[in-house]
């Protein structure tokens, strides 16, 4: 028979109600006291201590995997596919390592973007100061000067970025499956320029600020011995409450707050700024959206807008698994292009 971690803890506490609750009524004190300290008790938080602590490596090769020469994720030792179950019946704990696996993909995808596929990374807003907070898209050289035809890529919603169509087949299936590589490559093969829009930027997360209370000019003109006795009592209901904290959620984690990026705090923001100050400044004449998803809304979001009535604009929507869907009354690009199915995140 196993006892978890939790059992051990709490069993002590139940241990001492027994004994107090056939002492007199001197220990009532402390049976409400200890009844207050398990009301507090989140088990299912309190669970978490069985967790190993959430701390992961931040490289590819500190998680022990690499894309071999046909873009799969593989162990670098066994040659396995990935395993989200790595420790059993550790829901939570394997989903934190899979984001954190997650957001390693996302910079190497980045870097695949400006070395493979030659593009350049432009920071957002074009004015942005060096303390604000910021995100980028990325470009291919000619993205505003070609002449004839400029392809948009827009993913959907979600944990993706630029150059994402879905992160789980990325890791599951291969790059080609999920990342807008292929597009891109043949884009600028068949002569495009690129712009691949990063819409889920909206925001960076910095650890809020703990909040210190200052004293009052009233508490400042106290009696020593009136402030002295508030600051024990103080002192003491923090340390109740830090003992609380500490079985309530043992594996806390940092409090964040969100800073939105200026004009592009939302996919529909970042997609009508890229137009107005990159899309809409280019000289192509054809326009080509490829948009998955959400993506497709942040291009209806221009359409409502009104766009400029001198260009051909032309979208393919990706649609879960539905076929691509062509909005255009000009050559169609799929003539030029086969394009892969994406289906969920």
């Amino acid at each position: 028979m196993s006892i978890s971690l939790s059992s051990l803890i709490l069993l002590p506490i139940w241990i001492n109600m027994a004994q107090i609750q056939q002492g007199g009524p001197d220990e009532k004190e402390k049976t409400t006291a200890l009844k207050d300290l398990l009301s507090r008790i989140d088990l299912d938080e309190l669970m978490k201590k069985d967790e190993p602590p959430l701390d992961f490596p931040d490289t590819l090769e500190g998680f022990e995997y690499a894309f071999n020469e046909k873009g799969q994720l593989r162990h670098i030792k066994t040659g396995e596919p990935f395993v989200f179950n790595y420790r059993e019946d550790l829901h939570r704990w394997n989903q934190k390592r899979y984001e954190a696996l997650g957001e390693i993909i996302t910079k190497y995808v980045y870097e695949l973007l400006e070395k493979d596929c030659n593009l350049k990374k432009i920071t957002l807003p074009v004015d942005a100061t060096e303390s604000e907070p910021k995100s980028f898209i990325f470009m291919s050289e000619d993205a505003l000067t070609n002449p004839q035809k400029l392809m948009v890529l827009i993913h959907g919603s979600g944990v993706v970025r630029a150059g994402q169509w879905a992160r789980r087949l990325i890791i599951n299936e291969d790059l080609d499956s999920g990342t807008q590589i292929p597009f891109i490559k043949r884009a600028v093969h068949e002569g495009y320029g690129v712009i691949v829009l990063n819409p889920n930027e909206n925001y960076i997360e910095v650890e809020k600020p703990k909040i210190h209370v200052q004293s009052t000019s009233d508490s400042a003109d106290e009696p020593a011995e009136k402030k002295e006795r508030k600051d024990k009592v103080s002192k003491e209901t923090k340390k109740r409450r830090d003992f609380y904290e500490k079985y309530r959620n043992p594996q806390r984690e940092k409090e964040m707050m969100q800073l939105y990026i200026r004009e592009n705090g939302s996919p529909e923001e970042h997609a009508v700024y890229v137009w107005d100050h990159f899309i809409a400044q280019s000289a192509a004449e054809n326009v080509f959206f490829v948009a998955h998803s959400y993506g497709g809304l942040a291009f209806v979001e221009l359409v409502m807008i009104g766009l400029e009535k001198s260009r051909t604009l032309k979208i393919f929507l990706l649609l879960g698994n539905e076929l691509p869907v062509l909005v255009s009354a000009q050559l169609p690009i799929s003539a030029h292009f086969t394009l892969p199915v994406c289906s969920a995140q």
